[in-house]
């Protein structure tokens, strides 16, 4: 099975319920999200649509990104990297808090290009993984800037789903479900938001994923005409 979504609602959540399974909601790496909210959103979804929530950036992001312009929660000192320590560990909590609450199926840790592949990111990742509560949750990380040996041994020792992007690299995590994110085109290692995919691409990830499917995939796009595209996808792999 393939399910098709977009980073965030693209549209008016009636419209986007009508044309897509599957969403991640990115407002929870922003912000902390009342909880009323969150049990609208569930409540109004039909039966069988998938949530993947976004971890809170206090776990992932250290407090000199300029993401936390966007928050409503000051950032501690120490916030970010998977860092083993109070804060992090109650952002945590808080993010399982909203995908108990949203019914979520995944929680995505996403981290930045400063979370350095190295001995010190990977004992941080181990104290993190071991102190946590994992719930019900499936937890996919996506690592930006480290090689795939490093991915491949981040995603196997943590148990954890490895996020690529299908034009990329070949997911490198062991499971059956595969999870994508599609952000737009790479200039010298850059991520370009402002991109729609040509009928080409779309084709070649079609391929892609489906010829690294294993029971099922998640494919949610993250670029500038994500709507579009997302749609556009969902008509190459219908029958699929």
């Amino acid at each position: 099975m393939i399910r098709v979504g977009t980073c965030g609602f693209c549209e008016s959540h009636s419209k986007y319920y009508r044309d897509f399974d599957a969403i991640e909601i990115q407002g929870t790496f922003y912000r902390v999200l009342q909880e009323k909210t969150l049990e609208r959103w569930r409540e109004e979804a039909p039966e069988g649509f998938v949530f993947s929530i976004k971890a809170f950036q206090g776990v992932t992001h250290p407090p000199n990104s300029p993401t936390w312009r966007r928050s409503n929660v000051k950032p501690p000192k120490d916030a970010g990297f998977l860092r083993p320590n109070s804060e992090v560990l109650h952002f945590w909590r808080l993010t399982l808090r909203e995908a108990e609450i949203l019914g979520a199926r995944f929680i995505l840790i996403q981290l930045p290009r400063s979370f350095k592949e190295g001995e010190e990111s990977f004992a941080n990742a181990e104290k993190f993984f071991e102190m946590i509560e994992r719930g019900e949750f499936e937890i996919a990380v996506e690592l930006r800037g480290w090689s795939e040996k490093g991915v491949k041994r981040f995603v196997r020792e943590f148990d954890v789903i490895d996020v690529t992007d299908p034009l990329v690299r070949v997911p490198l995590h062991e499971g059956e479900a595969n999870y994508y994110r599609l952000h737009g085109r790479y200039e010298n290692g850059r991520i370009v938001y402002s991109h729609a995919y040509s009928d080409e691409e779309l084709e070649k990830i079609r391929e892609r994923v489906l010829g690294w499917n294993i029971s099922e995939s998640f494919v949610f796009f993250n670029n500038s005409a994500m709507c579009r595209d997302a749609k556009r996808f969902r008509e190459r792999i219908k029958g699929t």
